[in-house]
């Protein structure tokens, strides 16, 4: 299903419409280039899913914990050279938490079932949100 949005309101919107399918356990993987809107969609789904802190990229922290309707483990991987170094940090465990986890620019190679998101910026503010997942559509 692929899904304009032309303003941070809108990807809100479309953050909000997968919140709301979310029951705990989920896997969420955002693609995209630099700028392209992966942490803006994380911050409407964490708003969504009820969490009230600030959320901001985990570049430097690998992944950073939030507390809403549902745990949101937000991962940022851009800094991990590959599988090996994730697995290191241990950070597979999040996983098995109930949560539901976001993956930027993932570097883990064996989640089960993932909703992949691919978000491609059309120029200015347009983006075009693909998401690949038969529990979202509608």
């Amino acid at each position: 299903m692929k899904i304009l949005s032309r303003s941070e309101k809108d990807t809100f919107a479309i953050a909000k419409r997968v919140a709301d399918r979310l029951k705990g356990g989920e896997t969420i993987l955002l693609n995209g280039d630099l700028g392209a809107g992966k942490t803006t969609f994380t911050k409407g789904l964490a708003l969504a899913l009820g969490v009230t802190e600030t959320v901001t990229s985990p570049t430097f922290t690998y992944v950073k914990e939030y507390e809403g309707r549902l745990p949101l483990y937000h991962f940022d991987m851009y800094r991990v050279a590959d599988a090996d170094e994730v697995y290191e940090l241990g950070l597979e465990e999040y996983f098995y938490k109930g949560g539901v986890v976001v993956v930027e620019w993932n570097k883990f190679d064996d989640v089960r079932d993932p909703i992949v998101i691919n978000i491609r910026s059309l120029g200015g503010d347009v983006r075009e949100f693909e998401i690949a997942d038969e529990h979202i559509g509608d």
